[in-house]
């Protein structure tokens, strides 16, 4: 299907960066923050911004790599592009396109959120740790920080409502209920739930894994939206 939005231009840090920006038909809306998947910018994470602006969000998905991209065959060079991914370059693009969505006239509240998929999913948390001042919704799919990459919990000021796969050497569903507790132990609104059956990536359009469940997304899809509205008007 036809992008329905358009790359723009935002500070970051004292530099540029730059994202794809979707917006609802009537022009305006809460705002959103959209993370990559480890292959980048690519088609699957352009249409869920496109999904998230049919439901009334202005979506905001920012380049993490810089116009750098993984084709779906080239999972090594994926994998290269998310290892060598500077997190402080990370931080700061995604803080950037959060300013960005606070500061644009199509924005409807001072409340942001955050949807991410798999390396996406991990920054979600990142990113909510980050700026607790903006991300107030955070739907993290399939992904989560691990070994050294934490970020204070503590700080996070956003209800999650977190969707991990049963079937998921990336990121263990054991390790994705050790991280329920931890959040709801330091007072979290959190809930991450383990989807029966299912594997890594199973929101994804392009189906690079040939994990993608159809039906699944079907029925998560009008729950997060309604989370992300809860939140953030």
């Amino acid at each position: 299907m036809p992008d329905m939005g358009d790359m723009v231009t935002f500070a970051s840090n004292g530099t540029d960066a730059r994202g794809y920006l979707a917006l609802p038909d009537g022009g305006s809306g809460p705002g959103v923050i959209v993370v990559q998947e480890w292959w980048g910018l690519d088609s699957g994470i352009k249409e869920m911004a496109d999904r998230l602006a049919e439901a009334g969000f202005v979506a905001l998905a920012p380049d993490l790599y810089h116009g750098e991209l993984a084709e779906h065959t080239e999972m090594d060079k994926a994998g290269e592009l998310m290892t060598s991914l500077p997190p402080d370059r990370a931080g700061r693009d995604m803080s950037g396109a959060v300013d960005y969505l606070a500061e644009s006239d199509a924005t409807t509240s001072d409340k942001i959120g955050v949807m991410g998929f798999c390396m996406g999913g991990m920054l979600t948390f990142i990113l909510a740790a980050l700026r607790p001042d903006r991300i107030k919704a955070a739907v993290p799919f399939y992904g989560f920080p691990s070994g050294d990459s934490q970020p204070d919990y503590s700080a996070i000021e956003a209800a999650i409502q977190g969707h991990m796969a049963e079937n998921d050497d990336f990121f263990p569903p054991a390790a994705a209920k050790e991280l329920e507790a931890t959040l709801q132990g330091l007072g979290k609104d959190a809930t991450l739930t383990v989807h029966e059956g299912s594997g890594h990536a199973f929101m994804a359009p392009h189906n690079a894994l040939g994990t993608t469940d159809p039906a699944l997304a079907a029925e998560i899809w009008p729950k997060a939206t309604a989370f992300l509205h809860g939140h953030l008007g």
